[in-house]
């Protein structure tokens, strides 16, 4: 029996917030003048308790002991979406926004091999038509990219990239689990993994502590809920290719309040994601409605 169409519907849309939300990360990265791990810190305490606080109102304190005793698949959305979590930050101040954007694009095809070779999930020929013209984007825009430029960064993106298409298999895996609770006990394991390696925990003065603040609310813990709840309904190559709506969008903040205006290639590159995502979503909509 196939999928409800309100159920998918919902999917995109929150998948498509979280995409949102999380393109907001190089602008404030940018104004935190912080090494990464405090901004680790303290965006994961923000993020967490943010989450927590979500978890409450909607199932009550008894909701709490998922923190404590996420299960198997749980604690394994929580490692990956940290493991995630800890890469993205040093990766944007190591390299350029842009390149951080690229690879980030490859994400449903490792989303989808994990998902078939795991799950045995097929994927259908219009995401992959979708995903390869969106391929085709980021090869134009790492085609501008030097070669052997800021390797620590790339290869920090790199291990993001597998740990979020690995979470996004494990929460269609596993969708009995809470994965708000996930989200917020990823939080908080990023702020403890952080902690021995930050440098100005107690010298924030309270205008970085404010933004501190925002960034952990909107763009980690509205991100990451919208995404976990979302991918749960949707396929994961489909989660993930909706997802690099992002690749485009997080530069936005960039060029319009640092001025770092992106290459010409980079704009194409971009418009290509966007076209292969919102076709992909409307070719779905118009065969749901034709069965």
């Amino acid at each position: 029996m196939g999928q409800p169409r309100s159920e998918r519907g919902l999917g995109i849309a929150l998948v498509i917030s979280a995409a949102i939300a999380w393109r907001t990360a190089p602008f404030f990265t940018r104004l935190l003048p912080f090494d990464p791990w405090t901004i680790l810190f303290w965006r994961g305490v923000f993020g967490g308790s943010l989450i927590s606080v979500f978890l409450v109102v909607m199932q009550g304190r008894g909701a709490l002991r998922q923190l404590v005793a996420p299960g198997r698949g749980g604690l394994l959305v929580a490692s990956l979406s940290t493991l995630g979590m800890v890469s993205f930050i040093p990766a944007l101040q190591m390299t350029k926004v842009m390149n951080v954007a690229v690879l980030i694009s490859t994400q449903p095809f490792v989303a989808a091999a994990l998902a078939w070779l795991w799950l045995g999930e097929a994927v259908t020929w219009r995401t992959l038509i979708a995903s390869l013209v969106a391929f085709g984007g980021v090869a134009i825009t790492v085609g501008g990219i030097e070669a052997g430029a800021d390797v620590g960064g790339v290869a920090l993106s790199c291990l993001m990239v597998l740990a979020i298409s690995a979470m996004t298999v494990v929460i269609r895996r596993y969708q009995e689990t809470s994965m708000v609770a996930a989200a917020a006990l990823s939080n908080f394991l990023g702020s403890l993994v952080s902690l021995p390696f930050a440098h100005d925990l107690v010298h924030i003065d309270s205008a970085n502590l404010a933004i501190l603040a925002m960034f952990g609310c909107f763009q980690v813990a509205l991100g990451l809920t919208f995404y976990m709840l979302g991918s749960r309904l949707l396929p994961s190559s489909q989660a993930s290719l909706i997802a690099t709506l992002e690749t485009p969008l997080m530069p936005f903040w960039i060029w319009i309040t640092f001025r770092e205006v992106p290459a010409v290639h980079a704009l194409v590159g971009g418009v290509l994601v966007v076209g292969a995502v919102v076709a992909d979503i409307a070719v779905d909509a118009r065969s749901r409605d034709r069965s």
